[in-house]
């Protein structure tokens, strides 16, 4: 190859070589040639004279050759050669660089748009930046004058405002906005799931770690009104089964419970409530243990005496009590309603019991006026320490011994279930960053004692909480200081970075701490055993005046703790292995309504789908492919497999084929007066405890039930058999070899013999018996289409359990199936149910153990 210039004798040279040619050359300073005739002793004179070459001769040695005055001139004529060539080189050498500012950075520091943001790049190149970005064309100011006003331009609050015509937003909606994925539920603006790939991270977080959600969408339902008619109304509106109601009245506990439509239990279901009593007084508080203790001495070996304790307890107490009900915003307004029907009757009945004494109830909406956070994980005890700091000194021993000890508890599950903390914290912004507290881990063979937090019991003193007073919440709606207050504070002290130390003209806001476990219960019988060995996920639920969540999430976050959307946080119910609401709660209202937005956008997305790429639903013998059909499960509705995917979903068939003839279709018999009703609560393993009952017993129990408090049994108007006929229940649904459960997978009865092929072959290792006859393996047994008619229930969760490291399912069957298939499971000597699960786009089936779910 032949030199590209002239002059280059070195033969061949690479691409590097030519490039550092090319900025060396662009790099080099022209220099003025000498004029022929000239030589360098013609002096000063011959310099000054006309231009010559870019050399000065000038004697250093002596002061007697300087001139005694310059004409700058004459002189920056002489060098204007030189300025010209400076001035060249300096532009030739910026215009042939090949990497600009922001490419010199190492790859980790590079963005995508440092090249038009001069602050994405660092600091030392900023300025060079600068000069290489392209200057800002202005557009042309144009004559026209926009239409709205100056005065009459909306304002930033205003314009945010309007966006909220058809929803609400939180308080932390713009933090969230700009982290996760919002969609519009339940009348709010709510996070579903980070942007970031965080499904795995996330549920790290909840078992090794901590996560965070914003649950301040929950609405709380104030009652106010004396103990005894606030009871009565929970009764007949709550859930009989729990024991918790009468409990929790000291407002050291909280009350988590169903509830049902007034006096309807077990119909009606509406979903779940949690319950908090406001604490007694300290002074009354003291009294009554003062009058506990005299009574407990002088009523020992008396019954007389006892009974009129228990008979003056439950007299009417002339002091009002306060109550919390708080409740998922999807069922919010059927709980009120529930609520106030439910105070009406307890009126009624005190008035009829006590003509002379008069009471009243009164019921306010706080919704807006109570956030809430959860706080999930075993680092979550060390959270809440570090970002939260107590105002002042507290009086309370229990709860100081009870702060002390919250950085070593290794897990919010060593502490009592469902206990409540009040106590009061300066605003967490003067000491953000926060720090959290290292946990020291003692010697266990030196000691093996708890924490000396685990070892504080709930009492209503520990619960005290100025949260409760509605002057102090009206006083903590807008923080008395902005972020960029206590910025300009913080630059003013004398050491950077140190923490600014709480003023008497702080705010001091109330919280309550409420500790929060999703765990399944334990078997009620000792003989019964647990298929599900997942462990409960623990945390705490902060409660605290509306106003403060951004003041509080910084500072909750900034540790590292991860932020859960409505995705992460049914996930932990999942693994916990508890029923979600609304989504595990079939035949209730919010359930019904999440399935039907379900289907819709399941159903749309269908028909947008190629007919040939789509699913054939009838192909694959999937009758209800968008909901879960328990009139089918139930037997109160059949119909023939012609039409399983016919006009009674509103679906389209793939096929063109014509509609089956009327003699095909089998009569669908008249339906009951009894909808389809759910059977759930921490007694219901022992209301199926006995395979051998039958509707006469099963109406019995229910009864029992609602006659513990004060309700009207059944037996006038409901048939034991309809009652019987159209129960479901929960079950965990546990995979015993292979195979992932979705979301609407129908769960299919066995008999004996297919039972028994199914577990001779899944405890086979090959497809030959001993004897070299051939039998079948599991996935030939998969093969086979179960019919319709054997369907007896639903997942309403499915999914690969990270936790378990295998598939799992939360579903519902009947009650009377599940009791047949508990009487099979004796016949073939099995410990717990068999089933075949099959998702409703496969044709393979597998096998699954059913456990009762009795939360």
């Amino acid at each position: 190859m032949p030199p590209k210039r002239k002059g280059d004798e070195v033969g061949e040279l690479n691409a590097r070589e030519r490039k550092k040619l090319k900025v060396a050359d662009a790099r080099t300073i022209a220099v003025q040639p000498v004029a022929s005739g000239s030589s360098s002793g013609q002096g000063d004179h011959a310099t000054n004279a006309r231009p010559g070459p870019s050399k000065i001769n000038i004697n250093f040695d002596s002061m007697k050759g300087l001139p005694a005055t310059l004409d700058v001139e004459r002189f920056t004529e002489a060098r204007a050669y030189e300025i010209d060539a400076m001035e060249k080189a300096i532009k030739s050498a910026r215009d042939s660089s090949t990497h600009r500012a922001w490419q010199t950075l190492p790859r980790h520091l590079r963005r995508r748009a440092a090249s038009h943001n001069v602050r994405r790049v660092p600091l030392r190149l900023r300025e060079k930046a600068r000069a290489e970005m392209d200057p800002v064309k202005r557009k042309a100011h144009s004559g026209t004058r926009p239409k709205r006003g100056k005065a009459k331009q909306m304002t930033r609050t205003e314009s945010l405002l309007k966006r909220q015509c058809d929803k609400a937003w939180l308080e932390t909606h713009i933090w969230h906005a700009k982290r996760t994925k919002m969609e519009n539920m339940w009348g709010y603006r709510l996070s579903v799931t980070p942007t970031e790939k965080a499904f795995r991270p996330s549920h790290r977080a909840s078992v090794h770690g901590s996560i965070l959600h914003d649950a301040s969408y929950y609405g709380t339902i104030e009652l106010k009104g004396p103990q005894s008619v606030l009871l009565t109304a929970l009764e007949t509106c709550c859930d009989p089964q729990g024991s918790g109601l009468k409990q929790c009245t000291s407002g050291s506990r909280t009350c988590d419970t169903h509830m049902y439509e007034h006096a309807r239990w077990p119909f009606g279901l509406i979903g779940p409530v949690m319950i908090i009593w406001q604490p007694l007084a300290l002074d009354s508080t003291a009294s009554e243990t003062q009058t506990e203790s005299k009574s407990s001495r002088k009523g020992k070996g008396k019954g007389k005496q006892k009974e009129t304790n228990d008979n003056a307890a439950s007299d009417p107490s002339p002091h009002a009590r306060v109550l919390w009900v708080r409740a998922h915003p999807a069922v919010f307004e059927d709980v009120f309603e529930a609520l106030k029907r439910s105070a009406s009757h307890a009126l009624q009945v005190n008035k009829s019991n006590n003509p002379t004494v008069s009471f009243q109830v009164e019921m306010n909406d706080l919704r807006g006026v109570i956030n809430a956070f959860e706080v999930m994980g075993p680092k979550s005890s060390q959270i809440i320490k570090g970002a939260l700091s107590l105002a002042g000194d507290d009086e309370r021993e229990d709860f100081n011994k009870f702060w002390k000890s919250l950085s070593d508890l290794q897990t919010p599950g060593n502490v009592p279930r469902r206990m409540i903390i009040g106590f009061k914290v300066v605003d967490p912004r003067l000491k953000f960053p926060p720090e959290n507290p290292k946990p020291s881990y003692p010697d266990i063979s030196k000691s093996s004692a708890a924490p000396a937090s685990s070892l504080v019991f709930p009492t209503s003193l520990t619960a005290q909480s100025d949260i409760w007073d509605e002057n102090q919440r009206d006083r903590l709606k807008k923080p008395k200081y902005k972020k960029k207050d206590l910025d300009e504070r913080r630059s003013k002290l004398a050491i950077p970075g140190t923490k600014l130390r709480a003023l008497r003209q702080d705010d001091r806001i109330p919280v309550m701490l409420v500790q929060h476990s999703l765990e399944a219960y334990p078997p009620s019988s000792p003989s019964s055993s647990t298929l599900d060995k997942a462990q409960g996920i623990h945390g705490w639920t902060l409660l605290f005046p509306a106003g403060w969540s951004m003041a509080f999430l910084p500072s909750l976050v900034y540790t590292g703790t991860r932020v859960a959307g409505q995705r992460e946080r049914t996930k932990q119910y999942f693994e916990a292995g508890i029923a979600a609401f609304p989504v595990d709660y079939p035949t209730s209202r919010a359930c019904e309504v999440a399935s039907e937005e379900r289907a819709i956008q399941e159903r749309e997305r269908w028909e947008r789908t190629p007919p040939a790429k789509r699913t054939n639903w009838e192909k694959l013998g999937t009758r209800s492919p968008w909901r879960a059909d328990w009139d089918v499960v139930l037997g109160l509705e059949l119909l023939s497999p012609e039409v399983e995917v016919g006009t009674a979903e509103g679906l389209m068939t793939t096929q063109r084929e014509d509609p089956p003839a009327a003699e095909e279709v089998r009569p669908v018999p008249a339906k009951t007066s009894i909808r389809p009703w759910l059977l759930r609560g921490p007694k219901v393993p022992s209301i199926l405890s006995d395979v051998s009952l039958d509707p006469p017993k099963f109406l019995d129990q229910i009864n029992k039930l609602r006659e513990r408090h004060h309700m009207v049994p059944l037996d006038r108007d409901v048939d034991a058999t309809q009652l019987w006929q159209t129960a479901l229940v929960m079950v965990r649904v546990k995979m015993v070899g292979r195979g992932v459960p979705g979301d609407l997978a129908g769960i299919y009865k066995m008999d004996d013999i297919e039972a028994r092929k199914w577990l001779a072959a899944i405890r086979q290792s090959t497809s030959v018996g001993a004897d070299g006859a051939e039998t079948l393996t599991e996935d030939g047994l998969g093969d086979i289409q179960p019919a319709q008619e054997d369907i007896i229930g639903y997942v309403t969760t499915g999914d690969a359990s990270l936790s378990r490291g295998e598939g799992f399912a939360l579903g519902a069957i009947s009650v009377v199936q599940y009791l047949t298939r508990r009487r099979q499971a004796q016949r073939i000597a099995q410990p717990a149910v068999i089933v075949k699960i099959r998702n409703r786009v496969s044709t393979v089936s597998r096998a699954a153990y059913l456990e009762l779910l009795d939360a």
